[in-house]
């Protein structure tokens, strides 16, 4: 059995990508995440690896652009202001559909904002990182351990389905240290008859390219990519629930929100509210199934989340109008508590109507 070792969440993710078979790292130091670069720096010579502090964060995704269409696995991270300066090149890399993991350890905003913990780029992750039609899987890891254990899935799952894949996490979750069992070193990693590694006279010539200047040829690759997402939406939704079985007022929140809820249903329920937490892991697929279960013993949902309030919608759109839904939040840097999540669940109690 693997041994636990004590590791913040930045290096979590960084230890646990080297084991996934990462051996390209391009970032740029930006608080709250620059822990995982540092790690990257010292690691990745010692494996034969490459670190590079590129001059920019546009840099950085073009290099792992770059390595990825060569058939490596390559990641990024960044902060906030850092990811919405990689969004041009992420959709470069679905456009071409390259496989490659990008980090978004959050802090507040919008601008510069803050260097404190915050969920405000959900819309970003999950609407809007880059132009153009294309989606990307999305993980919001709630601890330490999963901090590896997903960002270890990620380089799986994009080469798998060769897209971009996110891991959101926050300030938080970056800083805080936990007990943490790293995943083993991948020993045979996926072939790639895709990559631009040389073609040494055995085959024609790989072409990467996200340029596409026949609109009935880029409409139909779309449509081929969009029946990618299809079957992603179906296989790929995760979540996790607590107390959800006879739950009248489900807490729907996600990463670090989701460890405040929990303790927030506990007190509920000592209290005689019966309340429960459906926490999505991925937030693109979208648990829509999940909320989809609770929908017949629920009266109504709460949001709770470290921003203005932007999971809320994906979460009307699954109840479909048949509850209500409310929002508790705290943003900027702010975090919510469990008695102010508390409080915010006895108002929509008093709301609705026991």
């Amino acid at each position: 059995m693997s041994e636990k070792v004590l590791m913040k969440g930045n290096e979590a993710l960084a230890a646990a990508a080297v084991r996934a078979g990462c051996r390209f790292y391009f970032g740029y130091p930006i608080t709250p995440q620059t822990e995982l670069a540092a790690y990257m720096s010292k690691k990745m010579p010692k494996i034969g690896g490459t670190f590079l502090q590129a001059e920019s964060e546009l840099a950085a995704i073009n290099m792992v652009y770059g390595a990825s269409s060569a058939g490596a696995r390559a990641m990024t991270s960044s902060s906030s202001p850092g990811i919405s300066l990689k969004g041009e090149g992420v959709s470069y890399m679905a456009g071409a559909d390259l496989p490659g993991v990008i980090i978004n350890v959050e802090r507040g905003g919008p601008g510069l904002g803050s260097i404190q913990p915050s969920q405000q780029d959900y819309w970003q992750a999950t609407r809007a990182l880059g132009h153009g039609d294309f989606r990307m899987i999305v993980y919001a890891p709630s601890t330490v351990q999963e901090m590896a254990d997903y960002v270890y899935l990620a380089f799986d799952k994009a080469d798998e389905y060769r897209m971009p894949v996110m891991l959101l996490a926050d300030g938080l979750l970056g800083q805080m240290m936990e007990p943490v069992v790293l995943p083993p070193e991948k020993k045979n990693l996926p072939d790639k008859p895709w990559a631009t590694d040389g073609h040494k006279g055995k085959r024609s010539h790989n072409i990467i390219n996200s340029l596409c200047l026949q609109a009935d040829e880029l409409e139909r690759m779309l449509i081929e990519r969009y029946k990618r997402y299809d079957r992603i939406e179906a296989t790929e939704q995760q979540s996790e629930g607590f107390m959800l079985d006879d739950a009248e007022y489900v807490i729907v929140a996600f990463g670090a929100s989701a460890r405040i809820a929990r303790s927030a249903v506990v007190q509920a329920r000592a209290e005689g509210i019966k309340a429960g937490l459906l926490r999505p892991i991925t937030l693109w697929p979208f648990p829509n199934d999940a909320i989809k279960q609770t929908i017949e013993h629920a009266k109504a949902y709460l949001s709770v989340e470290m921003n203005m309030g932007q999971m809320i919608d994906d979460i009307r759109l699954a109840v479909n109008g048949q509850r209500p839904v409310d929002f508790y939040g705290r943003s900027g840097g702010m975090i919510p508590t469990p008695e102010g999540t508390l409080d915010a669940l006895k108002a929509l109690v008093q709301k609705v109507g026991e």
